[in-house]
């Protein structure tokens, strides 16, 4: 059996792997022609086309490190009877912490003082005033995983009160009926949803209106589910305090993106996932879903996108 990675993955996955079955690697270039030999592919980014699929007449397994899956063509992986699974929850410790993380910077002016300091500049401390978040209230649009451990963290060390947005489920904290009543009572709004048709830029410019100019956006999910176009606009104008930007609708951002002009973003490369403890346990989740698929053990049904 052949487990094809088509991307850099911790040495603890390729190593478990390695053990189970031959590895090509994403750094042999044997890897491309990965759709005509796979048995099974572990992947995090590479772009899975329906062209690809119709050529992996041996593929037995998409693994897929993460949450998301629009680098996948999840219809042409059913539609050939691919299974495609994924590792939801195994980041979200990580992802929480950052929005968490990123909220803090941009409401304590971290990385613009950060900048200014290193420039020498001479700094009048009441003219560069940051905002709390204690006991303020938190917007989360997108109550799974990772949404609920955001909610945790920031009631439990800041006593905030937080209110929820998911059509899609019955949630375990306050819920606003219409994400238009959660945008206008934020003190924060931090987004934790998949990118798909139904939340492309489900932040946009009549969204982005309804918040309070004192208010923050954090965006950890997925670039395309915030209108960056329609943000830079709204933080030119001074109608929101500012935005945490960890995703990016081209990722990662060009140099002529606008949002990089401005001092009240703060902003990081698609990292939120990006720590040792993450990386360690989804390379081996990874690879254990796509070695138990080559052992002909059912994928986990909660994991399966496909």
């Amino acid at each position: 059996m052949k487990i094809y990675i088509l991307d850099p993955f911790h040495p603890t996955g390729v190593d478990y792997a390695a053990q189970h079955a031959e590895v090509v690697r994403w750094d042999d270039p044997r890897v491309k022609g990965w759709p005509e030999e796979a048995d099974g592919v572990m992947v995090r980014g590479t772009k899975i086309r329906a062209e690809d699929l119709a050529r992996a007449k041996k593929l037995k397994i998409i693994s897929k490190q993460g949450v998301g899956f629009d680098n996948i063509d999840v219809a042409a992986a059913r539609k050939h009877g691919i299974p495609v699974v994924r590792t939801p929850g195994v980041n979200r410790e990580a992802v929480a912490e950052m929005a968490l993380a990123l909220a803090l910077a941009v409401g304590r002016r971290i990385a613009e003082l950060d900048r200014r300091v290193r420039a020498l500049e001479k700094i009048d401390r009441t003219k560069i005033l940051g905002t709390e978040m204690w006991g303020k209230t938190v917007g989360i649009v997108g109550v799974g995983n990772i949404g609920l451990r955001v909610a945790h963290k920031w009631r439990g060390a800041f006593e905030c009160k937080v209110v929820g947005y998911d059509p899609h489920k019955k949630l375990d904290i306050p819920q606003a009926a219409r994400l238009e009543e959660l945008l206008a009572e934020a003190d924060l709004v931090t987004l934790h949803v998949p990118l798909n048709d139904e939340t492309r830029h489900l932040i946009g410019r009549r969204e982005l209106a309804l918040m309070k100019p004192t208010a923050i956006l954090v965006n950890t999910c997925r670039g395309g589910v915030v209108d960056e176009a329609a943000l830079c606009e709204a933080l030119k104008a001074g109608r929101l305090f500012g935005a945490g930007i960890d995703v990016w609708e081209v990722e990662t951002p060009r140099v002529d993106s606008r949002l990089l002009e401005l001092p009240n973003v703060v902003c990081t490369p698609h990292a939120a996932g990006g720590t040792e403890e993450t990386q360690i346990r989804s390379a081996l989740q990874v690879a254990a879903q796509a070695v138990d698929a080559l052992n002909g053990k059912p994928p986990i049904e909660e994991n399966r996108v496909a």
